[in-house]
């Protein structure tokens, strides 16, 4: 029951947001017992967005949302991954990236709550 919703202050293309959820999608199985077949993802592109008080090159705040808990490696292993997608994907450079984790203890799908 994965989440992972970012902020860009750039404008992203179909094919962007294309290989971003690709790339997402794999790399949230650095959780263990995560996969992408429960991921969902969102992007906000063009978002009003600042960093050090300046809007003048590319930032991301990207918020990741679990049901249940991981370890600390687990959780810097998929910032690394992350930081690297985003890099690689829309030149978004490593030290203009927040992650923020955020673990769920109830989680509600299909009618119900997990």
């Amino acid at each position: 029951m994965p989440f992972i919703n970012a902020k860009i202050n750039t404008p992203l293309t179909e094919e962007d947001k294309e290989t971003l959820k690709a790339k997402l999608g794999q790399a949230i199985s650095l959780i263990p017992g995560k996969s992408e077949s429960w991921l969902m993802v969102g992007f906000d592109d063009n978002y009003s967005l600042y960093f050090k008080g300046k809007n003048q090159t590319k930032i991301a705040f990207v918020e990741v949302k679990i049901h249940g808990n991981a370890s600390k490696r687990d959780y810097d292993r998929l910032t690394a991954e992350i930081c690297r997608i985003f890099k690689d994907v829309i030149g978004v450079a490593q030290d203009k990236i927040y992650v923020k984790y955020e673990e769920v203890e109830h989680w509600g799908y299909n009618g119900m709550n997990f």
